[in-house]
């Protein structure tokens, strides 16, 4: 018989430095440990993340992949405008829940 799944209401991921490929593996790692708490909601907090390339915005979309098939959700806080730029590129912005930092326009609240 399979054990229920337990489930977290909310996990925070800071990132800190660029989301690129070098980078990718090790963010990876630490996505995939937040995401086996099966998180309700995982937030991602971008605010000190300058730089999201190709690889990391291919490692975003994967998480909300994972995270959905378990019934969660992920959303992307506070980008700088050079990172929300390349979300707004790449359509992550219809895809994600992107949440504005303190200092920009108010958040929507999350559901």
């Amino acid at each position: 018989m399979t054990e229920p799944m337990t489930a977290v209401p909310m996990v925070e991921v800071k990132v800190r430095g660029d989301l690129d490929s070098a980078s990718a593996a090790r963010i990876h790692d630490v996505l995939q440990e937040a995401l086996a708490l099966h998180p309700r909601q995982l937030v991602i907090d971008l605010a000190e993340c300058e730089v999201i390339d190709a690889a990391g915005i291919l490692l975003l979309l994967d998480a909300h992949r994972r995270a959905l098939r378990d019934g969660g959700a992920v959303t992307l806080r506070s980008p700088s405008q050079r990172a929300r730029r390349n979300l707004k590129l790449a359509r992550v912005d219809r895809v994600l829940q992107v949440l504005p930092g303190d200092s920009d326009e108010p958040a929507a609240r999350l559901p």
